[in-house]
C-alpha cells in the first residue's frame, strides 16, 4: 500500500538520445514536462526546477494537463517562477485545461510571462544552437479540435520538426498527413500517466484518448512518438509502476 501512494513522489529524469552520440558534448536538448495536473508546488516541484535550472535545456515542452481546476492557475504561475526565464518553452492544452472551465486568455497570459508561447494548432520556429527547429502545437483530441493541416500550413522547413499532442491517438492521423516540409521528427505526448496503475504491463485504467499508446517510445509510419508518464495524477493520488517522470531529449547540435 506504501508503494501505491508513495511512488506519486518520485519524479525519474529520463534521457533520451536520438541519432547523435551519447558520449558528444554537441547536443540539442529538448525537456518534455507533462501531465503536471498541479493543486501546489511541492518539495519535488521545487527540486525538479532546480534540477532543470541546472542542466539548461535549449527548449521545455509541455504536453498538456498542466492544470485541472480553474482555481489553480496561480499554482502554475508559481511553478513557471521556479524555472530559469531565459529557457524558451512552449505549451500545448490538455483535456483537463477544457474541462476546468479555465480562462485561455488567463493561460496564455501566465505562460508568456514566463517567456513561454501557447501553441493551439500554431507552429512556431526556434534557432537554437544552430540548428532551426519547428515546434507544432496540436489542440487537444478530447476537449479541442485537433487539425494537423492547419497547425502547419506556416511551416518552414527546419533541421528538426517536432510535434506537441497531448492525447497520443492522434498522432496516428499526424503519421498519416505527414509528408515532405512537414514530415515530424518526433510527436510529444503525454495524457496516459503510463496507466498511473501498470500491474506488470497491464493498466486497468488507461484513459479513453490513449489509443494503443501506454509509455515510451514508439514508431508508427516512420515516425516516432514518445508518450511521457507526466508527472501528476488524477482521480486519486496514487502511481504503482508508472512512476512520474521528465524526459531531456538529446538532438544532434
Amino acid at each position: 500500500m506504501d508503494a501505491l501512494w508513495g511512488e506519486q513522489f518520485f519524479i525519474e529524469q529520463k534521457l533520451v538520445y536520438l541519432d547523435t552520440d551519447p558520449f558528444s558534448d554537441k547536443h540539442l536538448k529538448i525537456l518534455q514536462i507533462s501531465d503536471l495536473h498541479l493543486q501546489s508546488v511541492n518539495y519535488q516541484l521545487e527540486q525538479l526546477a532546480k534540477d532543470i535550472n541546472q542542466q539548461q535545456p535549449d527548449l521545455i515542452a509541455i504536453t498538456g494537463d498542466s492544470i485541472d481546476a480553474g482555481k489553480n492557475h496561480y499554482v502554475l504561475d508559481e511553478f513557471l517562477q521556479l524555472i530559469d526565464k531565459n529557457i524558451p518553452k512552449v505549451a500545448i492544452l490538455g483535456n483537463w485545461e477544457y474541462w476546468a472551465g479555465l480562462s485561455f486568455s488567463d493561460l496564455t497570459d501566465i505562460y508568456q510571462k514566463h517567456n513561454c508561447q501557447l501553441l493551439v494548432n500554431q507552429n512556431k520556429r526556434f534557432e537554437l544552437k544552430g540548428k532551426s527547429v519547428s515546434i507544432t502545437g496540436i489542440d487537444d483530441y478530447i476537449g479541442g479540435k485537433p487539425d494537423f493541416e492547419s497547425a502547419v500550413k506556416d511551416h518552414q522547413p527546419s533541421d528538426y520538426h517536432i510535434v506537441l499532442n497531448h492525447c497520443p491517438v492522434y498522432s496516428d492521423t499526424i503519421a498519416k498527413m505527414q509528408s515532405g516540409d512537414t514530415k515530424t521528427d518526433l510527436i510529444l505526448s503525454g495524457h496516459t500517466h503510463g496507466g498511473q496503475v501498470n500491474i506488470w504491463g497491464y493498466a486497468p485504467f488507461k484513459p479513453w484518448g490513449s489509443g494503443k499508446y501506454l509509455k515510451g517510445m514508439y514508431h508508427q509510419n516512420n515516425t516516432r512518438i514518445y508518450v511521457s508518464r507526466g508527472i501528476g495524477t488524477t482521480k486519486l493520488p496514487i502511481r504503482f509502476g508508472a512512476r512520474s517522470e521528465v524526459t531531456m531529449f538529446h538532438f544532434k547540435a
